[in-house]
């Protein structure tokens, strides 16, 4: 098998399964997580530690905003979850987000997940983890181009001579074909928030477990916004069940 078809192959499996294998490294970072509490040395507070938390958020909610600006703008069929189907795009995003880089929805999970590993506080896992991220997704970029470039031939090589595939560029932005579709990121993008305030309520949860006191649960800020979340996942999951969601081409 060439290098060509090999890497296709792999990124049509990590493509598939894309939304299951980064549980992997979230396990591990869990495990990095438990031994730094674990063996943390006694520093001051400061106001950076005590608010450490909260950039990784931010860092975290970043990457959802991205994904919310790129799924607000693209018609249907298009920059989606889909994973047991493969492939699917009946027509090719090239204005708004897409024209400033070629996969904002991986530049955005990038920065989601990017924020659940910066919560380890450990500076080499975070490193590792960007190079695992880089690793993992190129293969995926390389199977989602291909299969681009063999739908649509010229206008994707055309598109994709001018926009970078993962560091954004400016210069070239055109403004979205597609209204903001408010309905469609509830629809599609109803998980990210849920989990976002989930792992963070974990991390927060594990982190007191393995602190040297006795333990007491605390209905914090972390726990209330995993609960509230939940209940707007849960509320929009009935909706689009209902079909209150939907819009058409949308």
């Amino acid at each position: 098998m060439s290098l060509q078809e090999e890497l296709k192959v792999q990124g049509d499996y990590l493509f598939k399964n894309r939304s299951y294998l980064p549980l992997i490294i979230l396990v591990i970072g869990l495990s990095v997580y438990i031994h730094t509490e674990y063996y943390e040395i006694e520093t001051p507070e400061t106001w950076f530690s005590e608010g450490f938390e909260f950039i990784c958020l931010a860092v975290s909610l970043f990457g959802l905003l991205i994904r919310i600006i790129t799924v607000g703008h693209t018609p249907k069929n298009t920059s989606g979850r889909n994973t047991k189907v493969g492939q699917v795009a009946e027509e090719l995003n090239t204005t708004g987000i897409y024209s400033v880089v070629r996969h904002p929805l991986y530049l955005g999970n990038f920065f989601m997940w990017l924020g659940v590993a910066m919560l380890t506080e450990n500076a080499w896992f975070s490193i590792a983890f960007i190079f695992f991220y880089a690793f993992y997704y190129e293969r995926i970029m390389y199977a989602e181009e291909n299969f681009l470039r063999v739908k649509f031939g010229q206008t994707y090589l055309e598109w994709a001579k001018n926009v970078p595939a993962f560091v954004p560029s400016f210069k070239n932005y055109k403004k979205a074909n597609y209204p903001f579709s408010f309905k469609k990121v509830l629809k599609k993008e109803k998980n990210g928030l849920c989990a976002v305030f989930l792992l963070f309520w974990i991390f927060d949860l594990v982190g007191d477990v393995v602190e040297m006191k006795p333990f007491e649960f605390e209905m914090g800020f972390w726990f209330y916004g995993a609960v509230i979340s939940g209940v707007i996942y849960l509320i929009l999951k009935v909706m689009k069940k209902r079909n209150l969601l939907d819009e058409s081409n949308r």
